[in-house]
C-alpha cells in the first residue's frame, strides 16, 4: 500500500501500541493466583503462550518493516528548498530550535544590567552584554524564519509524497 510519511508514522505508532498492549496483557496472564478451594481452571486467565509469542513476533516484524520503509524514505528524498534529505532536515530542525532558544535568551537580555549585591559590600556591579544586541535580534529573526521554512517544507513532503509499505 502507498502511505505518506505521516500515515506511515501513524501506522508505526499503532503497531508499537498494539505490541505494548499485548505485552501488558501477557504480563498479567502468565501467572495467576487461585485459592486452594477454587477450581484452578475457572481461575485461570485465557492465555496461550505460543499464540502470544507468535503475535508478538509478527508485530515486531511489521514494526521493523515499516520503520525500514520510513528510514529509506527519509534517506532518499530531498526536502524542497533545502539541499538536504529528510533525515538531514530532522537533525537540522532541532539544531535550529536550540539556536533560536539561545538567541532568544540573548536577544531578550539587557545591554547593561545592575546585579543584586549578594556579597554585602558597597560595590555596585553591572553585567554587560558582550555582543551586538541588534545583530543578535536580526539573527534571531533569521533563524526563526529558517526554522519555520524548514518545518513547513518537512510537513509538505510528509503529507504529500508517498512510499510503498
Amino acid at each position: 500500500m502507498e502511505y505518506t510519511s505521516a500515515q506511515a508514522n501513524k501506522l508505526l505508532k499503532k503497531l508499537q501500541e498494539e505490541h505494548e498492549d499485548l505485552l501488558n496483557v501477557e504480563r498479567q496472564s502468565y501467572f495467576f493466583v487461585a485459592a486452594t478451594t477454587e477450581d484452578i481452571e475457572l481461575a485461570r486467565p485465557a492465555y496461550d503462550y505460543a499464540k502470544v509469542q507468535e503475535k508478538l513476533l509478527d508485530l515486531e516484524k511489521q514494526i521493523r518493516h515499516v520503520k525500514h520503509c520510513i528510514n529509506v524514505f527519509n534517506t532518499t528524498n530531498i526536502v524542497e528548498g533545502f539541499d538536504m534529505t529528510i533525515d538531514q532536515i530532522l537533525v537540522y530542525i532541532p539544531q535550529l530550535t536550540r539556536q533560536k532558544e539561545k538567541l532568544g535568551f540573548m536577544a531578550s537580555s539587557l545591554e547593561k544590567k545592575r546585579l543584586t549585591n549578594t556579597n554585602r559590600t558597597n560595590l555596585i556591579e553591572y553585567q554587560f552584554a558582550n555582543y551586538d544586541l541588534k545583530k543578535v535580534q536580526e539573527d534571531y529573526a533569521a533563524v526563526s524564519d529558517e526554522l519555520t521554512r524548514a518545518q513547513i517544507a518537512l510537513d509538505r513532503i510528509n503529507t504529500t509524497k508517498t512510499m510503498e509499505i
